[in-house]
């Protein structure tokens, strides 16, 4: 009899799922002799990259609460609210509220995506190793090093299932810290086997320039200055990235795979017959707009306030929020209410990020107010629509069967970021000056790259400057690079791990829930002081179930 290599519910259309998260996996069986084979390899392969879109057969909730691009972390983190009404989506409006419990439905949606997806690349790392393809085992382990990235940075203490644990089929394995020394192994493997940029034909892989940006990532987490440093600037001094001309363009479908981008989730339409497509969080426009569905993920006030500027186009650090000083809105107006947008110097970062009543949404029309808002007067989420994962009018990459279904890639990375990741490694070995230059670097191009358009003039007071005088201090410093991620990444899904890793979520948030009761007195309040042991989440009940005595609860909960 031949010898076979057993996985774990792996490859959709080949392997079964599990219908309920308690259940126990199908498994399922292929011949050795096909697993070492170069295309049966390059299968597990791609298996393990389909996970990082968060859409599979996996049935723990609803797959745009799995997706890739942490929209709903946003929601926890101030940048925007979760959108429609109240009552949809409950599990995730008691989040929003500070209402964690460990038996929150939104909980297990992530853990078991990402394990789903560290699984698939433990199967690939056997198979390429089993077939000689030093190449793709590298591909394999990059894959695996983002999947625990995004567990450590969510979960804080994860369970570490090794390739060697996977074929064996151990998967109970304890959570007994971070799983950063694995990470860490994973990547240097990768830039040690990868083909340089210019030698990697499909942008969709990562090259050594790839896994060393995200090695800089995770020593940035463990506050390895001098390391991540080193890191990145491997990245930035091989010039292989370069900010793109207009901002815009990391958000649409002309832009994909720019220059900017260092590794994008690859999106596709696919006439709607896949899992392939991006699907936008459900945060369309409702009622009379191009389209019909549901009105989540709607911006917050902080983060427009964000971003207003002085007369001399520089951000106000200290005094964007403040009461009086707000973003003229049109929360509580009608649709047919007289309604003048904000006249004040703004940054044109702005109306790529968030859709304001009176302006152009995406090409699809002006942005006509509270009727294009399922959200009600007595619901907690605001005015506004998101813009940066909905596509452009015109973008061809849409699914024929649902227009909300667009191909549109989400950059988990990209070279902004790393300008900004460097300069806060620059800032704690004390090199100002780099910060200084990497900061105006971005601002430069909010200043010189396109704006949004009105009737062939800016839509709106766009006063956007680089800074003119260096950095001072390290406080400064610090509190400059910290504003410039949040207006420069905002609705990217940085935003409450960024707060988390720098010590500062009760400070921040706390204050953001006062704040944002000034615009929206229901959510002011209602939501619950932030909770210190909330900066990373519960462990999900029901797999500590399943771990018999493996898994432990994280403090707090």
């Amino acid at each position: 009899m031949k010898r076979k290599i057993i996985y774990l519910a792996l490859l959709i259309g080949f392997l079964g799922c599990s219908d309920e998260f308690t259940d126990v996996p199908q498994v399922g069986a292929f011949e050795e002799e096909f697993l070492e084979t170069e295309d049966g390899a390059r299968l597990f392969l791609s298996a393990a990259y389909s996970m990082l879109t968060g859409r599979s057969e996996l049935s723990v909730g609803d797959s745009r609460l799995r997706s890739g691009d942490n929209w709903f972390h946003d929601v926890l983190g101030g940048d925007a609210h979760k959108g429609s009404t109240d009552n949809d989506l409950s599990s995730l409006l008691r989040l929003e509220l500070g209402e964690w419990d460990v038996s929150n439905e939104q909980l297990p949606r992530k853990w078991a995506t990402y394990y789903a997806g560290v699984n698939r690349a433990n199967a690939a790392i056997n198979a390429t190793v089993a077939a000689g393809l030093i190449n793709e085992e590298a591909q394999a382990r990059f894959v695996r090093a983002i999947y625990y990235i995004e567990l450590t940075k969510m979960f804080g203490n994860v369970s570490i299932i090794s390739e060697e644990n996977f074929a064996a089929q151990e998967f109970n394995q304890p959570n007994t810290g971070p799983a950063w020394d694995v990470i860490e192994s994973d990547l240097q493997f990768a830039i040690a086997n990868l083909p340089i940029r210019s030698e990697q034909p499909d942008p969709g892989r990562p090259s050594t320039e790839v896994a060393m940006a995200f090695l800089g990532k995770a020593q940035l987490y463990q506050k390895k200055y001098a390391e991540a440093l080193a890191s990145f600037n491997s990245v930035i001094e091989s010039g292989v990235y370069a900010l793109n001309a207009n901002y815009l363009d990391n958000f649409r479908l002309e832009g994909e795979n720019g220059p900017e981008s260092i590794f994008a989730i690859q999106f596709l339409a696919d006439g709607g017959s896949s899992f392939n497509s991006n699907p936008s969080t459900l945060n369309f426009p409702r009622g009379g707009g191009p389209f019909t569905c549901c009105g989540f993920y709607q911006p917050s006030q902080d983060l427009v306030n964000a971003f207003q500027t002085d007369a001399g186009g520089l951000p106000l650090l200290d005094t964007y929020n403040q009461p009086g000083n707000d973003v003229t809105n049109d929360h509580l107006l009608g649709s047919s209410d007289p309604f003048t947008p904000h006249t004040g110097p703004l940054d044109p970062r702005l109306d790529y990020t968030v859709s304001r009543r009176g302006l152009d949404f995406n090409g699809f029309g002006i942005h006509i107010g509270q009727d294009w808002i399922r959200a009600q007067d007595s619901d907690i989420s605001g005015p506004y629509i998101s813009k940066k994962n909905i596509h452009q009018a015109g973008d061809g990459n849409v699914s024929p069967t649902n227009n909300r279904n667009n191909g549109v890639n989400y950059n988990m990375m990209r070279y902004a970021d790393l300008l900004l990741m460097a300069a806060e490694a620059e800032i704690e070995v004390g090199t100002l000056d780099k910060a200084f230059e990497y900061v105006n670097m971005i601002r430069n191009r909010a200043k010189t790259g396109e704006k949004l358009q009105a009737d062939g003039a800016d839509a709106a007071n766009y006063v956007v400057e680089p800074y003119t005088t260096p950095f001072p201090d390290k406080d400064f410093a610090t509190k400059a690079v910290r504003f410039e991620r949040r207006i420069e990444l905002g609705m990217e899904g940085h935003r409450f791990f960024d707060l988390a890793r720098w010590g500062v979520s009760k400070e921040v948030l706390d204050e953001y829930y006062v704040n944002e009761g000034r615009t929206i007195p229901n959510f002011g309040s209602k939501v619950a002081p932030f909770a210190e042991h909330h900066v990373v989440f519960p462990i999900p009940t029901a797999a500590i179930d399943l771990s018999e005595g493996n898994l432990t609860q994280n403090p707090g909960y």
